[in-house]
């Protein structure tokens, strides 16, 4: 597409995305396979969202927490899903180059937001635990605004670094992406720049979201434990860890398969795509049925709603 080293990228329109390899006769399983998934995640999100929006006894700041990362997960599901859809059945494949760098934005963006919003429902649960007489002011409804403002902030600022390092890049070895959608990874090989200072940002970044974060989580639970452990009653000692088991799943499940993603060997693309599916799928439709299956309040606002249809029915 143009000289080695030169600046081609005003000369790329489109991308062409390779997706998961498959047979061809297993087209249509796959994206039977991705509608069902995407359904339950579409499902199982909107259902948490309207149901922490109805219920008055949901109106907490860890269910305020709980419904911005059920938009989230929506979200960036919904940024990769319906487009690797429409390409399974499709003969193209493509994308054009804007919505190439608005994919690559918007995935980053809920990411890195996502990770940031779990460790304030970290500091939710310590605070909730361990200085309950002080929750009320610690957490109050500007505190939570404000962390859930300041995750989306620092989701953006990242963002924004990734996708300017990354299309910064001359595009000139070819036009195939090697993904079902547009990341850095698999942008870097088809670039024929000097991409050393492209990958010391990226990681530079993933220092910046994983370090923070996961210290505050990290910490968080030190104390959690610590304090839980003084508990005389044994009852008293489940129901402080019953408040926690829900999101040490979900952030167990969401740092496990973004490592699965990322630790994935470069020379394997296809493993590195079933890790992607994992993420961008498995993870939204898993973290409502975790907070769902675990969560006595959740549990409680179902019933009620299915028992009002009932009624109504």
């Amino acid at each position: 597409m143009g000289d080695k080293g030169g600046d081609n990228r005003s000369e790329v329109t489109d991308f062409i995305l390779v997706g998961i390899r498959v047979r061809p006769e297993l087209h249509s399983l796959l994206f039977l396979l991705f509608l069902v998934i995407y359904g339950m995640v579409l499902l199982g999100n909107l259902s948490m969202i309207g149901i922490i929006v109805t219920d008055p006894r949901l109106n907490t700041p860890m269910y305020f927490f709980l419904g911005n990362l059920s938009v989230i997960d929506l979200s960036y599901s919904t940024v990769i899903v319906p487009k690797a859809m429409a390409n399974i059945l499709s003969q193209k494949k493509t994308i054009s180059f804007a919505g190439c760098v608005a994919q690559l934005f918007l995935y980053a963006l809920f990411m890195v937001t996502e990770a940031f919003v779990l460790a304030a429902m970290a500091y939710d649960r310590f605070i909730a635990i361990c200085n309950p007489l002080l929750y009320s002011v610690r957490m109050s409804r500007g505190v939570c605004i404000r962390l859930v403002a300041g995750s989306y902030l620092c989701g953006w600022v990242i963002s924004i670094l990734q996708v300017s390092v990354t299309f910064s890049m001359s595009i000139c070895a070819s036009r195939v992406i090697d993904h079902f959608y547009c990341d850095s990874n698999p942008l870097e090989k088809i670039s024929c720049s000097n991409i050393f200072i492209n990958r010391m940002v990226s990681f530079s970044l993933a220092v910046l979201i994983i370090v923070p974060t996961i210290v505050v989580i990290v910490v968080s639970y030190m104390y959690i434990v610590s304090t839980v452990l003084k508990i005389p009653s044994s009852e008293g000692r489940k129901k402080a860890f019953s408040t926690c088991s829900s999101h040490l799943g979900v952030v167990s499940l969401l740092y496990g398969t973004v490592s699965f993603v990322y630790l994935t060997p470069p020379s394997n693309p296809e493993l590195r795509k079933v890790a992607s599916v994992c993420y961008v799928l498995f993870t939204p439709m898993l973290n409502p049925l975790i907070y769902s299956l675990r969560n006595k309040d959740v549990k409680d606002a179902v019933r009620k709603v299915l028992w009002k249809k009932k009624i109504l029915l």
